[in-house]
């Protein structure tokens, strides 16, 4: 039996009925046919259209829910969320991952300037005073959609960049192809409300969650290369980690 999304159950399968059901939704809204936004039927409805019991429907959905693919919102039922775009932990670019992943990026430079680089800069990449640095920032879309604002500083002893280069590549990218050999990095990930600034440009509303990152690059020869400030949209974005008992 199916339902108007094409759902179908397979009783003679031994794969389990409500794992059935999971698989028929996460099938649906990767293909497209259930888009981020769309409602889906309550879980009596649904188990009635599948000839199933309630809780093996609640079953299903609650695995949905937990997976990250379905939110319950009160007094709206259940609902598709925004696909997230998932980034493995690792010392690689937003932008190559996304490009990696068959995503095709795109990038909007908001600000560039090459600058004196201010104390706190001068720290964290550990430059004699009186040091220049490239400062800018820049919004990263996907699919036409806002997906991370960046803010970054970068030596500028390593290779010569400027708004047109940021604009139609990534940075590491840039700076690979001026010789740096990544090697490590230090890593903040952390959490916080948009403002107003933010809201605007990731085109989201104030108060939203934003996932943040901070990075110090460090390449193989022990230079502190860049340092940055990212924020990204939590209904579109995470990371993904891999924990190892020592």
């Amino acid at each position: 039996m199916a339902n108007n999304l094409g759902l179908s159950i397979d009783r003679s399968s031994p794969v389990p009925l409500y794992h059935q059901v999971v698989q028929g939704i996460e099938a649906a809204i990767h293909s497209g046919a259930l888009e981020p936004g769309s409602r889906l039927d309550n879980e009596i409805d649904l188990a009635a259209q599948l000839n199933l019991s309630r809780p093996t429907m609640r079953k299903a959905m609650d695995e949905l829910v937990r997976s990250g693919l379905l939110v319950r919102k009160r007094g709206v039922g259940t609902q598709v969320v925004s696909s997230q775009v998932r980034r493995p932990l690792e010392l690689s670019s937003l932008y190559d991952d996304l490009t990696n992943n068959g995503k095709k990026p795109t990038t909007e430079v908001l600000s560039f300037s090459h600058i004196d680089a201010d104390d706190a800069t001068l720290a964290a990449l550990q430059l004699p005073a009186k040091s220049k640095v490239y400062h800018f920032t820049r919004l990263r879309k996907v699919g036409g959609k806002p997906l991370a604002l960046m803010e970054n500083w970068v030596r500028d002893d390593i290779a010569d960049m400027d708004e047109a280069m940021l604009g139609a590549e990534g940075l590491y990218s840039i700076l690979r192809r001026g010789g740096v050999n990544f090697r490590l990095a230090t890593q903040r990930i952390g959490a916080m409300t948009a403002n107003d600034y933010q809201a605007s440009m990731l085109d989201t509303a104030a108060g939203s969650a934003l996932v943040t990152m901070e990075r110090t690059a460090v390449d193989d020869t022990g230079r502190r290369v860049e340092t940055g400030h990212h924020v990204y949209r939590a209904d579109s974005y995470s990371f993904e980690m891999t924990l190892v008992q020592r």
